[in-house]
């Protein structure tokens, strides 16, 4: 079971993990050991609350398919109960980062004082700009 809070959780049955030979260097060990972990997760059959779900289903990721399936792989580690480990982590933090919801930002008009800064820093500029052209005689 995979603890997302204090009242959102994910059975073992919801996620389909499976093992499989992990890609690049590692010598004869990576031909025989299946230490990568292929972890699978369908939102839409899930027994998350809708909320969760709406905002996962709009996440513009990678990892997520058409069809509404969370597809993590983990294979940065030597053990498979690490990887394991890795991928659940893995899910949990993109959850949570899907549902934290953003402060509105207010718009704010600048200052007097700023802009007068701002436009005193602009003639300035210029002045220093003009100082360096030709001189005549």
């Amino acid at each position: 079971m995979l603890i997302i809070s204090n009242n959102v959780t994910i059975q073992d049955w919801e996620l389909v993990i499976t093992a499989i030979r992990a890609q690049g260097a590692g010598g004869q060990n990576v031909n025989k050991v299946s230490s990568a972990i292929h972890l699978r997760f369908d939102i839409k059959h899930s027994s998350l609350p809708d909320f969760y779900k709406q905002r996962l289903l709009r996440l513009r990721d990678s990892r997520l398919t058409a069809d509404g399936v969370i597809i993590i792989k983990a294979q940065t580690h030597r053990t498979q109960e690490k990887n394991r480990q890795d991928a659940l982590d893995r899910l949990k933090k993109l959850i949570v980062e899907a549902t934290v919801v953003q402060k509105r930002r207010i718009a704010t008009k600048p200052t007097r004082g700023s802009q007068k800064r701002r436009v005193d820093g602009k003639t300035q500029r210029g002045e220093i700009k003009r100082g360096r052209g030709k001189v005549d005689h």
